[in-house]
């Protein structure tokens, strides 16, 4: 019985070391394919057929998913092909898969080239001043940094000055306005002023009408009394007259 189980652990034990030696074997088939197809890769690179080796860089991450080198390629190609913002995503993969110093800094250089051609401007300084924490023998890194410095300041300043042109304009347009209002309160007033002295004159008119109206009317009326007075004046005559007669 002893024996028995003792036969049946020997036969699991070479099963398992048997699967073992698969995994490994197999393993070792897939880093020998990554690492075929990032030479492949780097030949069509060297082409500058970028598209083509990307996509062979990502052949060779399909066999070892931890494949920070191929990670770093695909970060190169896609520069090469201007995809500048994906780049970066690659060269911070990159980052995180390397635990070698001098291959951090070379991941934060290019990932500091691929921000500066982004037109990230200040995420790109960032960068530059990781990789040379972590190498400051880089002289690359180093003009970089100051290149990306000085257009950081260039762009600081141009914003400062369209800002100062954003207000001036700002305030010619408000004195430009002010000097419109004061024209048209100034028309608005002559045309008042206009408009008063016509009502003013129609009234002048109306008031001197009255005037000749009353002036006719009194005359109409002084004449009508002088024409009565007549009247009276011939009836008194007509009556002496008939008087005299009557004494005759």
């Amino acid at each position: 019985m002893i024996k028995e189980i003792s036969d049946i652990m020997i036969r699991n034990r070479i099963i398992s070391l048997t699967i073992a030696a698969v995994i490994i074997y197999s393993q070792a088939l897939n880093a020998q394919a990554d690492k075929k197809y990032i030479r492949k890769g780097n030949r069509e690179y060297e082409k500058n057929k970028f598209s083509e080796s990307e996509i062979l860089y990502r052949k060779s991450i399909d066999k070892n998913k931890n494949a920070p080198d191929a990670v770093f390629n695909i970060g190169d190609a896609l520069y090469k092909q201007n995809k500048f913002e994906d780049a970066g995503k690659q060269f911070m993969e990159n980052l995180n898969l390397n635990e070698d110093k001098d291959k951090k800094s070379a991941a934060l250089y290019n990932l500091g080239n691929s921000l500066l051609k982004a037109n990230k401007v200040k995420e790109s300084i960032d960068a530059y001043k990781g990789s040379l924490k972590l190498n400051p023998r880089n002289p690359e890194a180093k003009y970089n940094l100051a290149y990306a410095q000085d257009l950081l300041k260039q762009q600081q300043e141009q914003q400062q000055q369209q800002q100062q042109q954003q207000n001036k304009d700002k305030q010619d347009q408000k004195k430009d306005q002010n000097k419109q209002d004061n024209k048209d309160q100034n028309n608005q007033d002559k045309e008042q002023q206009n408009n008063e002295k016509q009502n003013q004159d129609q009234q002048d008119q109306q008031q001197e009408m009255s005037k000749d109206d009353a002036q006719r009317l009194l005359d109409a009326l002084a004449n009508e009394e002088k024409n009565v007075q007549e009247k009276v004046k011939l009836a008194k005559a007509a009556k002496e007259r008939v008087r005299t007669t009557k004494n005759w």
